[in-house]
Parts: structure tokens; sequence; C-alpha cells
């Protein structure tokens, strides 16, 4: 019997599933095999976090233990392939859950990565993620993610003038990055392990 092959998605604060980069993202994983998709929930214990690191670290601990908690009965082993998709912080908690299980047959779509996520990256000897970011994202210092992602060969796609969802105010350029996006992330979800 072949072996399943499962989509993780990774919200970020205040951005969920029914947001236009996980629905869709999630769907062009979905058409690509992974059939069963775990959606992790978790809720930020603080507010007004950005530009504040204490409160930053605290949330990101505290969310990071809800997906702990979120897949504790996961045989990892059980699938084929593993591919997490994640947004802004849950790229941070994506990219540090893998690697501190060890889980060597999992891919990343990372939408709007964090400074975080490419650290939490460190020790890893191959990283097979695919990145986006909006060259406008108040999240981040863009420019030292460009740099972090090319240091660690994670392959980052920027986008000129959006922001930290990927949107501009001009809706039709907007629905055109996001072809764009879901374009490459079903090319990187058909490509198979490395």
């Amino acid at each position: 019997m072949e072996k399943a092959k499962l989509q993780v998605i990774f919200p970020g604060i205040g951005y969920h599933y029914d947001k236009p980069l996980l629905y869709y993202g999630r769907d062009v994983a979905y058409r690509a095999g992974f059939e069963e998709v775990i959606n992790i929930s978790y809720s930020a214990p603080l507010t007004n976090i950005r530009g504040d690191r204490e409160k930053m670290e605290k949330t990101f601990e505290s969310m990071y233990q809800q997906a702990e908690e979120n897949l504790k009965d996961v045989n990892w082993d059980s699938y084929s392939e593993v591919l997490f998709i994640s947004k802004s912080i849950g790229t941070v908690i994506a990219a540090s859950y893998a690697k501190n299980h060890g889980l060597s047959n999992v891919r990343h779509i990372l939408y709007t990565p964090l400074k975080d996520t490419v650290l939490a990256f460190e020790g890893v000897k191959e990283i097979d993620a695919i990145a986006f970011i909006g060259s406008a994202d108040p999240w981040s210092n863009v420019p030292e993610v460009i740099d972090l992602a090319a240091q660690n060969n994670i392959p980052l796609h920027v986008y000129e003038g959006v922001n930290h969802s990927l949107e501009s105010k001009d809706t039709l350029a907007d629905l055109d990055i996001m072809k764009d996006v879901m374009s490459k992330s079903m090319d990187f979800s058909l490509r198979g392990n490395s």
C-alpha cells in the first residue's frame, strides 16, 4: 500500500486558513497529491507584538507549544512526503518544529517569512523550501531576510511594493501576484522530495 502525503498548515497571527495565501496554498498542495491535511490551531497570547522582541518571543513560545500539542500524535514515518505550508510567525514555528523533531521528509512553503524563520533552520544540513515576501513587508527587515535566505540556499521570491499579505492597493495586480505565488507553490508541491 502506498504511503499518503501530508500537508500541515501553520497560520500566522490573524492570518487564518480562509485567507488567500493559505486557502489557495492548501488547495494547490491538495491537487498535487497532499490529500491529508492538518490545520494547526493556536492563538496568540499577546497583542501589539510587532517591534517588541520580548512579546514576540513569548508569543512564539506559546504558539509553538500549541503546535506541539496539535501534532503530538502524528506518526511522521507513515507518510511518503510531508509539506509544511506556513505564514508569518507560522513559518518560524514550522521551521523550528521540523528541526527540533529531526524531520527529514519535510519540505516547506514559507509565505512571508521572518528573519527568525531562516535563523530557525540553522544547523539543518539541507533545507528544502521555497519562500515568498513583499518588499514593503512591515513585519520584516526584507533585505536581511533576502540575505539570510540566499546564505541558506532558500529560493525567495520578492514582490515589489506589497505588504505582509502580499497585497497592495491594486486588487488586480494582487491577483496576478497570487497567481504567480500559487503557480510556484504548485510546481514546488509537485516536485517531490529532493
